[in-house]
């Protein structure tokens, strides 16, 4: 009787075992798309069977144990943050690459070859007054380009500043998450599949906007530092970044009236912006403080576009007041001659800040198309020769007329050249790194994901095997019922 009663215990475990299995394959089903979820499997271990001994056997359940590979986790961590550098270079960059137009139809090209050719037509005929009012429209055209191009750059630096405000906040609010999860896992919600998916869901996302490294504690909690030196979240301590706008003084500025550059702070407001190498603040900062500030200027340089600027100003006004406006004639019923008029400059800019050279670039308010002088008073004297020579900027044959030992005109395409080859670069390395993501979380797919088909037959499995105790149960239950007769 004694070994009836026990076999029915053991049944009744075992149904309690399965019930339980059933649950943990339910709860896989449901959160297969969550993200962060990590499959779990309860743990079934037999018990020992001895009829002599009165050992029953059954079943009972261990552990339930999380299929997730930290190796895998961290794979996608690496390649997120790959990929967010790529992807954030890519869309910094590209809106550019339109207002760099090197056909020469267009932009700074386009209005230099248009003031090309006005010189040219001018030195054909230089008492021409249609000829010199070409020469001040083309003029304008020129100031009005590199003015555009200008407003253009700083208009995607302070897009720039815009987007690194919110990604730092991004990662303040994923890192509070984080500290909230150390909260429920030392307050003892540790085995709950649902703080370890929003665990590591919560830095998945941190990794896509900076590199972080988890280390994970005795208590339960995590540690996460950012590029593996600042801490983030140490228990249930956050440590908030910032971003920041500003001239830096270490090295000392050599150009200090250029654009600020920016930055990222740690909780102390130390910089530690040349430790965010990866993810899309690392991305917006290379941008940012890379491609942008080599082209607008930053507070060591003056930037590519104000060099040109100033350099095809001070050549095209050196030259024009090189030459005259008019010769020296005699004055009437004296001896006295009246003096050549000199030439004016044709370009002004405001050159207290060399990096807005480019943005402050415009056409001198008191010249006239009278006033531009076209006579070389050599020796020899050349009537149309300060034209010739302006003419002769597009293809220049002397040191004097070039930027760099190029022309004006290849300077720039030198420029867009540079500017083309980052963007591809970036682009080429997004679609190469978004592959390697998609290798990497499939390979953590295939290790710890939650597979539908396997569930289902583990579901069946299970069914089966419940519904066979039931019926031992009630087998049992009525051996019990008529054993309990035969004694009464």
């Amino acid at each position: 009787m004694s070994n009836l009663f026990a076999t029915l215990q053991s049944s009744g475990a075992a149904l309690g075992v399965f019930q339980k299995a059933l649950s943990v394959s339910s709860n896989n089903v449901s959160n297969a798309s969550t993200p962060g979820y990590a499959r779990q499997t309860l743990g079934l271990q037999a018990l020992p069977f001895s009829a002599s001994l009165g050992l029953s056997g059954g079943v009972t359940a261990t552990a339930v144990e999380s299929a997730r590979d930290i190796y895998a986790e961290q794979a996608v961590q690496l390649q997120s943050s790959a990929l967010g550098t790529s992807q954030q270079l890519a869309s910094t960059l590209s809106p550019l690459q339109a207002s760099f137009d090197i056909t020469g139809t267009t932009g700074i090209p386009g209005a230099l070859n248009g003031l090309y050719t006005a010189f040219s037509a001018w030195g054909s005929n230089p008492n021409d007054p249609s000829a010199r009012q070409t020469v001040i429209t083309a003029a304008q055209a020129v100031s009005q380009a590199f003015q555009q191009q200008s407003n253009s750059l700083e208009q995607a630096a302070t897009q720039a500043d815009t987007q690194l405000t919110g990604l730092v906040d991004q990662v303040n609010q994923l890192a509070a998450t984080i500290q909230q999860n150390n909260v429920q896992r030392q307050q003892g919600g540790g085995s709950d599949p649902a703080v370890e998916a929003s665990l590591y869901n919560a830095v998945e996302q941190l990794s896509q906007l900076v590199p972080v490294q988890t280390l994970k504690q005795s208590d339960g909690s995590t540690t996460v530092l950012l590029a593996g030196q600042i801490p983030l979240v140490v228990g249930n301590s956050q440590f908030k970044i910032s971003a920041s706008i500003a001239v830096p003084q270490s090295p000392a500025p050599t150009n200090p009236t250029g654009p600020p550059g920016a930055h990222v702070l740690d909780s102390n407001g130390q910089d530690v912006t040349s430790l965010v190498t990866q993810g899309q603040i690392g991305g917006l900062l290379q941008a940012r403080n890379g491609v942008l500030a080599q082209l607008r200027g930053d507070s060591q340089h003056q930037g590519q576009l104000s060099k040109l600027a100033q350099s095809i100003a001070d050549r095209v006004n050196a030259l024009f007041q090189s030459g005259n406006i008019s010769d020296a004639v005699p004055a009437a019923g004296t001896t006295a001659a009246i003096p050549a008029v000199p030439g004016v400059p044709l370009f002004t800019y405001d050159a207290t800040r060399p990096s807005n050279i480019a943005g402050t670039l415009a056409l001198t308010p008191t010249v006239t198309a009278a006033q531009l002088a076209a006579i070389d008073p050599g020796p020899p004297e050349v009537s149309n020769g300060i034209a010739l020579e302006l003419a002769n900027l597009a293809t220049p044959d002397s040191a004097a007329d070039e930027i760099d030992n190029v022309s004006y005109t290849r300077y720039f395409g030198n420029i867009a050249s540079s500017l083309g080859t980052a963007i591809s670069s970036a682009q080429h390395s997004q679609a190469t790194q978004q592959e390697l993501l998609t290798q990497t979380q499939d390979l953590r797919q295939q290790t710890s994901g939650v597979s539908l088909d396997t569930e289902a037959i583990k579901v069946l499995e299970f069914q089966r095997s419940y519904q066979a105790v039931s019926k031992m149960v009630t087998i049992l239950d009525g051996l019990t019922q008529t054993v309990v007769n035969m004694i009464q």
